[in-house]
């Protein structure tokens, strides 16, 4: 029988953290941060077991695409 679990953290921009590097790190992407200009690349990182981005039915297909949706 599967555990279900859920955790949540919060990122604060005044902490000096940035929610997109986050989103890029626990996704194993590569993300741009158009605020900073800065690029966030996790792609070599290993044990990602899933990255999806789940959207209600009526939303732009554009933002499936996660360095958009950040």
């Amino acid at each position: 029988m599967a555990i279900y679990s859920f955790r949540m953290q919060v990122i604060s921009r005044g902490k000096g953290r940035s929610a997109t590097a986050a989103a890029a790190y626990r996704s194993g992407e590569q993300i741009k941060d158009e605020r900073t200009d800065e690029t966030h690349d996790y792609t070599g990182k290993s044990a990602i077991y899933g990255s999806d981005v789940l959207l209600p039915e009526n939303a732009p297909e554009r933002l499936s695409d996660r360095s958009t949706l950040w």
